[in-house]
């Protein structure tokens, strides 16, 4: 089949950047990464989005917000093209997936609806390239989740696997995981529970600062289990899959009275349970565990997923794929798959009624085609 040069986009929740990913793909099994780059969001920018978490309408403040999300991200695709010594005209499309700011699933009888800040037509006619966009949203009109939508990617990396069932973890702002069965097999696919938001969100608040580097503060602290007990007492984690979460969708409370460090540790503990009452969930446990996201870089973390968990937790890199760019590279296989009217979800990943091509097409304007061509 044939192969496009696709360039795929990603900013999780957590805001710590943009990270900007190349590949050469046929939308099925092949892939190439050729080149990636992570672009810090500027702090006022990363502010700016904080405020605009949960909002559910339209401002002068958030259309300018998504100015500058669609500014900063057209600038780290050019970044990445300067850096690679690869020009716009040799790329075939560029997968957007925005900001998310909002992410509400359908509960209860009512519909969902998701948000994500992003200028597909402008980062067009900026970079001169067609732009597929605003992924989520086909899938819930389908009355899916519209999350997660790695998994169609994750497939495609492991189908030279040979052990399975194996899982993929992504830990950003939440955490969801993939399930494969086997290479052939539809993924299956569902947010756990938190990611790093919370940690994240405490040491913003206590300390003032971005993360809990290298897992320290959580490591110095002790697990609160009544403060556990309380936070996993959320219905989420007994709901079946497919589900979905919003970054603030727990009640943080419980660790409220508790010490920075043992309010980090249980946050900790918060997510790794998560992650295994997943796994309680699945059609049989898997024999490996691959986790992507910021969350594969703290030793906390990783320490206490692979004792709760009791097989092998490594991070994605020991498949030879670099976790870092992963999900960019993840939309920029989907806009592919766009472009072919192949699907880029599935009822066992997000509940969609039936495989639902996501995303929409925007063509840069005939303006930008002139110019481009002198």
């Amino acid at each position: 089949m044939k192969t496009l040069n696709a360039i795929g986009l990603m900013s999780g929740t957590s805001f710590d950047g943009i990270d900007v990913a190349l590949i050469e793909t046929d939308g099925d099994r092949l892939v190439r990464p050729r080149a990636a780059i992570a672009r810090p969001y500027p702090d006022d920018a990363r502010a700016a989005l904080r405020h605009c978490l949960n909002a559910t309408e339209r401002s002068a403040a958030l259309d300018a917000v998504e100015r500058t999300v669609t500014v900063a991200q057209c600038a780290a695709v050019e970044a990445l093209l300067e850096e690679a010594g690869v020009s716009a005209a040799a790329i075939d499309v560029v997968g957007f997936h925005g900001q998310t700011i909002t992410h509400v699933p359908p509960r209860d009888g009512k519909a969902g609806w998701t948000w994500q800040l992003g200028d597909g037509q402008t980062m067009a006619d900026r970079l001169g390239i067609p732009t597929v966009f605003d992924f989520r949203a086909a899938d819930m009109a389908g009355g899916g989740e519209g999350a997660p939508l790695a998994p169609v990617y994750h497939r495609a990396l492991a189908a030279a696997w040979a052990e399975f069932p194996a899982a993929f973890l992504n830990i950003g702002g939440v955490s969801n995981l993939t399930y494969l069965a086997g290479a052939e097999a539809v993924p299956i696919g569902f947010d756990t529970g938190p990611g790093n938001a919370p940690i994240d969100d405490l040491v913003a608040a206590r300390l003032r600062l971005a993360m809990d580097a290298g897992g320290r503060i959580a490591a110095a602290g002790r697990v609160d289990p009544a403060a556990l007990d309380r936070l996993m007492a959320d219905p989420y984690f007994a709901r079946p899959y497919p589900k979905s979460l919003d970054r603030n969708a727990f009640d943080l409370s419980p660790v409220e009275a508790l010490g920075t460090e043992d309010a980090a540790a249980t946050l900790v503990a918060f997510l790794v349970e998560g992650v295994a009452r997943g796994a309680d969930l699945l059609p049989t446990h898997p024999a490996r565990w691959f986790v992507t996201g910021g969350g594969r870089r703290n030793p906390a973390i990783m320490a206490a997923l692979a004792d709760r968990l009791g097989v092998p937790v490594e991070p994605v890199e020991a498949t030879g794929a670099d976790g870092d760019v992963l999900e960019a590279e993840a939309f920029a296989y989907m806009a592919v798959r766009h472009l072919k009217g192949w699907p880029t979800s599935y009822p066992e990943m997000t509940g969609t009624a039936a495989p639902c091509v996501g995303g929409r097409l925007a063509r840069p304007s005939a303006a930008t085609v002139r110019a481009a061509q002198g």
